[in-house]
Formats: C-alpha cells, structure tokens, sequence
C-alpha cells in the first residue's frame, strides 16, 4: 500500500514512516501542504496521513483537493493542538479520523485498517459530525448533533480540556458521560497516557477500596498476591469514576483523601504512594440532595465539582434525533451488511418520543429494527408500542389499512393526524409554541395559524 505523510516536523515523518514501512507499506513523504498537493497530482496513494497546522497550505487545504479530485482516497488529520473544533471541521470536511499528538502507535495502526479495510466510508462534507471517544475497540456512544445545547458541552470540553481539574459529568443514564470523559482524556496533554475506567457501581463494597488502591499479598483473605489499584494504573493519565453516586461513605472519605493530597495507600499497607492522576467523575444521579440526605460527603461533592459538565437528556435536544437516528441507521446497516431505510413517519414518532434512555436507549432500538426488518424501510408499526403510545401512528396504520380497501377520506385523515401531531407537540412543548412548531418543523406563524383553524376560529 502506498501512503503519504504530510508533516513539516521531520521527526514526526521519522516515526510515521518506521511505523508504516514496518507494516510494508510503501511511504512517500512531503514537508508541507503545497508540496503534498503536488504529490498528489503525479502519483497515485492508497491513503493520506496530514498534520493539521503546516506552513504554505495546511491539512485541511490537503484534505479539501483530496476530497474533490481522489475522494476515494481516505485522509487520517492529526493534529498537536487537540482542538476539538478544529477535529470537528476536518471531519465535517470529509476525513476519515483524526488523532492528537503525541498519539499510541497502536491507535494510528487501528484507524488505518479500519480505513484501509473500508469499514467505513468519509463523511460527506457538511454532514452532521458524529464526535466520539478516540480508542479503538471500546464501546462508544457518538455525541452527534448541531443543537446548542450539545454545542455548549463541546466548548465546554475544549475550554477545559487542558487545565488538569477535576471534572463532575452529570447527566441521565445514556447521555454520553464516558464519550465526553474519553474526550476531555484525548484533548489534554495527558493524551497518550493510561485512561482508566471504574464503574463505582458494578463493584461489591467488600472489593472497592482493593479495587482503586491496590493491595498487598495477604492484606485479607484471597490476597494472595499484590495487586495494583486503578488510581496507581492511571498514573500519569485520567480516572474516570463514573456512577460516583454509588460510593459508601467510607470509601467516599479515602476518595477524598487522595484528591487532596494526590497519595494513595494499598489495602493492608503503611506506606503511601504519590500518583499525578486527574480525575472525571461522573453520576446520573442528584449529588446535592444526596449532601442533604446525609449519604454523600459535602466536602468530596465540592471536591469532585471542581469543573461541572451537564449533558443534556435527548428530549431537550430533540431538534437532534433526525441526526441520530441518520447516524445510528448507517452505522447499523454497515455493520450488519444491510441497506434499511426509515420512514418519514417513523421519524416523526421518534421525534416526539421522550427518549427515557436517552441516546444509548435509540442505539440499541436501531440495532434491533435493523436486525427484525423486513422490508425496505423502518415503518411506524415496527417502532416498539410504548413509543406509539398516544403518537399518531394508529391513525397513520388505519389509514393505510383503510387504502388497501381502497377506501380512504384523505382530507379527514390527514387532519386528523395533523391534529394528534400538534396536540402531542405542544404536549411536549409544555404549551410553548415556538417550541411546539421547531418539534414539528412549522414556522411559529404556520402553527399559529393552525392552531386557529382547529379551534375554528
């Protein structure tokens, strides 16, 4: 395979070209943008790997003549700033992904087969941008949308990203808290280091403590080894504790403890050892009123809430589930080798759904509607009934029902789900309707007016 690297840093084209030839590819190398360009117009390569900010003409240049002359030519950005809007605008641009320097050689090596292989195809430019977690092989859940409210949590990751501080995630189970944890990691000068995942939850009280700090062989029954905690794996890196929430209050005052003082001592242990871990906690949970009822620590919430990020549930975002559920079909339909559309009126139900599992709850509904379908495209009564439930897709199904008798009042029907659709809008709305009319894609006029001719005004 022939691949070009584009970087004015020689020694970040050292290490790219090692890696690459050790792989057997054959490596072509350009300094800056305009010299890439030229490279590009007299040869042909199998895969282009661009630095970000180059002198003469930069990645993004590099990426727009490979996107308009060889868009079959997947281009890798990275980039040593870690700038979440400029990873944004080269994926909006059509890259393939992008990494931050310094980056794990085994990450580049996994995006380049995923790219190589085809796994996926590059965005077409101005397509809504899925931002995602950077390692490879972990679960993700995308944060993809355009809505300012999920605007606003990804100035806050870039505003934040560097400063080293702890950071409290809070938001409803499916939000996307380790994707902005993972994100927060990848944007910081901490990227290359260790990023170590605890859920708080998932583990029995007798094992937690064992679990953060370590042990020493024989400090309780079936120790029967030393055992190094998480907070000493993460060293250098980030420690996620997500579902925080959980935590006994023991627990809570030896957390603590090593936030203050940055040490941390191995169960059955005397000794203590420093650790340079920054810590992202996060909880779906009400930590405040916990302080109040006595079953969390009010210094550890002020600890811990050092830098607040709240995620917002998918029913305050819903101008973003067509986006989602755009994101979710394809990748689910790569995935799975099939080609599954989505009716207009399954996604108007989606969109006035209130999505109490938030994102990862239409994750799982889309795997399963792609896995069950069988048909072209996702209808209204292929959507689960609690989702219908009170939606106007019995009335969309009787209709239909009605056609294939050949028998159908269209004017009657089309007001009367027109009627249920306005109704749950502003249902949902809680009566605003600027808000009702931005759900239905109205203008605030057209729903106004409408609103009328049902009162018969």
């Amino acid at each position: 395979m022939d691949t070009l690297i584009v970087d004015d840093d020689p020694a970040v084209r050292m290490v790219l070209r090692k890696l690459l030839t050790r792989r057997g590819d054959t490596v072509v190398e350009a300094e800056d943008g305009k010299q890439a360009i030229d490279q590009l117009g007299g040869r042909a390569v199998d895969l282009v790997i661009t630095d970000l900010l180059m002198p003469r003409a930069n990645g993004l240049e590099v990426l727009r003549y490979v996107r308009e002359r060889k868009p079959q030519i997947p281009v890798i950005m990275l980039t040593a700033e870690g700038s979440i809007r400029d990873c944004v605008e080269a994926m909006r641009a059509g890259a393939f992904n992008f990494l931050t320097k310094p980056f794990h050689n085994d990450d580049l090596e996994e995006i380049i087969r995923q790219a190589t292989r085809g796994r996926r195809s590059p965005p077409e430019p101005g397509a809504p941008v899925p931002v995602t977690s950077a390692e490879p092989g972990q679960p993700q859940i995308a944060l993809v949308g355009e809505s300012e409210a999920l605007r606003a949590v990804i100035d806050m990751v870039e505003r934040i990203a560097g400063s080293g501080s702890t950071v409290l995630i809070t938001g409803e189970s499916g939000t996307g808290k380790e994707v902005v944890a993972r994100l927060l990691h990848y944007s910081s000068p901490r990227v290359g280091q260790p990023f170590v995942a605890v859920n708080c939850g998932a583990i029995p009280e007798t094992l937690i403590e064992s679990e953060l700090f370590g042990h020493v062989k024989g400090a309780f029954t079936g120790a029967v080894e030393a055992r190094q905690g998480r907070f000493a794996q993460a060293d250098g890196g980030t420690l996620f504790l997500d579902e925080i929430g959980e935590l006994a209050l023991p627990l809570q005052v030896r957390l603590l403890r090593v936030l203050q003082e940055r040490v941390v001592t191995p169960v059955g242990d005397s000794r203590v050892r420093a650790v340079d871990v920054r810590v992202i906690a996060a909880t779906n949970r009400d930590l405040e009123a916990m302080v109040k009822e006595g079953k969390f620590r009010q210094d550890l919430f002020y600890r811990l809430e050092v830098l607040p990020v709240r995620l917002p549930a998918l029913r305050e975002r819903r101008e973003d589930i067509p986006l989602l559920a755009a994101h979710f079909l394809e990748s689910t339909n790569q995935r799975l080798g099939r080609q599954v559309a989505i009716s207009e009126d399954a996604l108007t139900i989606m969109r006035l759904y209130d999505w109490p599992g938030n994102v990862r709850e239409m994750e799982n509904l889309f795997e399963r509607l792609v896995v069950l379908s069988r048909g072209e495209a996702i209808s209204a009564s292929d959507l689960p009934e609690r989702m219908r439930a009170g939606s106007a897709a019995p009335q969309i199904g009787a209709a239909a029902a009605s056609l294939a008798r050949g028998a159908i009042d269209l004017v009657a029907t089309m007001g009367a789900v027109e009627s249920t659709l306005i109704e749950q809008a502003m249902r949902q709305a809680s009566g605003n309707k600027t808000h009702a009319a931005e759900l239905l894609g109205l203008s605030r006029t057209t729903l106004l007016d409408k609103l009328k001719r049902g009162n018969g005004d």
